[in-house]
């Protein structure tokens, strides 16, 4: 090399002093985390999103009915990265936008191809990259550009540079290969080896912190989405990484600007969908990307808000889980296959069951009163002794707990819906699902239950069986979102 690192560092900077960020330096970063943090109308609650890390979970290892496809036990690699994933505690800031809607396609000319789906022209408003925000608010980060290992800090209200002995500061700066290959952008130098994000990558200072901003075309973006969101699976089950596709595909445009106090469209953790580049890609999980390009879901004309969760335990729910009106394409209904057994019926999670003591129960109960949202029938109940009894006293739809009353020696104590997985919540930890009941015998509460998630939407567990059954993507999304209309976009 004829270059110090100096001078590839200055080389690097002076090859982007024509860049100009205005969209990024429109946005106040540090006003935008002051605003109050308001829910839109398609996010998964905040908490939900942080308790709901798995996205895909293990199968058992109990060998499956006769009639019932073969299951498959994931790699260890391929549940890590999902279950052990974290988000930051800090609340979402306020988003003011208007989603896209599929309705304002313009130039619609819309044909049906050979697999029944209607064709369109790709809107204008869609015809852009998705902006990632792949680490938004950490200390330092990595980079490797052009053979050269970058760090980069925050400074002020700039970011600082730093090749070797060297630095530069400035307001922000973006990076990309000219012949198109794929930035290493990490935390750390080890991760840095294997980190591959396409596209361009911005840094920018947010706070005292750095942001990266991944700008990645869609199809690209859930190349490094899907295998993390249902996991690799094999050939067998590629219609169920079609599934996940899509699924991931409509979300994705759903949520085109819906960050945009933020300066960007998702994030890439759970607060959204799980992206981590292209490191995790196989040859399958692209496949399954390329074969359904451009396709999406939509209801009347709009994206659908596609919900999905690991395992549903025989039946889907509807939204009145969050206390949300309810939308037609998010229906309660049995997820079974012709022997009556559930088509999640593999999943480790389609059976649980938690153990409390009586002393435990009253301490987990009252540390956890204010996060599920309790009532109380007078005003000292909530400083009860014990615990007297634990009653489902209706449910939802689905069979998931609607209303769940605690009766205490001190007055009664109700909690609603999926927010009775928070009383229960013990180390960090919360009830898998809402689909459970409860009794007590020799000092000990046992909760019996069933599935993991919500259960709003797509069953992952459900669409792995399905897929292996034989089923394609089109039979399996027509069953978890009843009257969706299948499009495709073109460019």
């Amino acid at each position: 090399m004829n270059f110090s690192r100096w001078t590839i560092l200055c080389t690097l900077i002076c090859s982007l002093a024509n860049f100009a960020s205005a969209e990024s330096q429109a946005v106040s970063v540090s006003a935008a985390a002051s605003n109050a943090k308001v829910e839109d109308d398609f996010d998964l609650p905040e908490d939900v999103a942080k308790a709901e890390v798995i996205q895909f979970v293990p199968i058992t290892a109990e060998v499956p009915k006769a009639g019932a496809p073969k299951a498959e036990v994931p790699k260890a690699a391929d549940t890590a990265d999902t279950t052990n994933a974290t988000i930051d505690d800090e609340e979402i800031p306020a988003r003011a936008f208007t989603p896209i809607m599929a309705e304002s396609t313009g130039e619609s000319n819309v044909v049906n191809n050979s697999a029944g789906l209607q064709v369109r022209a790709i809107p204008q408003e869609l015809d852009r990259p998705i902006r990632v925000g792949i680490f938004v608010g950490v200390k330092e980060l990595y980079l490797l550009f052009n053979g050269e290992e970058i760090k980069i800090t925050a400074a002020g209200k700039n970011i600082k540079i730093q090749s070797g002995s060297k630095s530069m500061e400035m307001e922000s700066r973006e990076f990309q290969n000219e012949d198109g290959s794929c930035i290493a952008v990490a935390q750390d130098q080890k991760a840095l080896k294997k980190a591959c994000y396409p596209g361009a990558v911005q840094f920018r200072a947010n706070a005292g912190k750095v942001d990266a901003i991944n700008a990645v075309d869609v199809e690209e973006y859930l190349r490094g989405s899907v295998p993390y969101e249902i996991g690799k699976l094999d050939a067998e089950r590629i219609e169920a990484l079609k599934a996940q596709a899509i699924a991931a595909r409509t979300y994705a445009y759903k949520h085109f600007n819906s960050r945009e106090a933020m300066g960007f469209d998702v994030y890439a953790d759970v607060k959204d969908q799980v992206y981590k580049g292209l490191e995790g890609a196989t040859p399958l999980t692209d496949a399954a990307v390329k074969a359904t390009a451009g396709i999406v879901m939509t209801h009347n004309g709009e994206f659908i808000i596609a919900y999905y969760h690991s395992t549903c335990g025989g039946k889907t729910e509807t939204l009145a889980t969050w206390n949300r009106p309810n939308l037609p394409y998010l229906q309660s209904k049995p997820d079974l296959r012709p022997d009556g057994t559930p088509w999640c019926n593999e999943s480790s999670y389609m059976k649980w069951e938690r153990k409390f003591t009586d002393k435990e129960i009253v301490d987990l109960f009252k540390k956890n009163l204010k996060e599920a949202k309790a009532t109380f029938s007078s005003n000292s109940a909530a400083e009860f002794k014990k615990v007297k009894a634990i009653t489902v006293v209706d449910t939802l739809a689905g069979g998931r707990i609607l209303t769940l009353r605690v009766e205490t020696d001190k007055g009664n104590i109700n909690v609603l819906t999926d927010k009775t997985r928070w009383l229960f919540k013990k180390a960090g930890a919360i009830l898998p699902s809402s689909l459970f009941s409860v009794k007590h015998e020799k000092q000990e509460w046992i909760v019996t239950g069933s599935g993991f998630g919500h259960g709003v939407g797509m069953c992952q567990m459900g669409v792995r069986a399905r897929a292996q059954a034989g089923q394609s993507f089109q039979e399996i999304l027509n069953h978890y979102y009843p009257g969706i209309t299948l499009e495709q976009y073109t460019r």
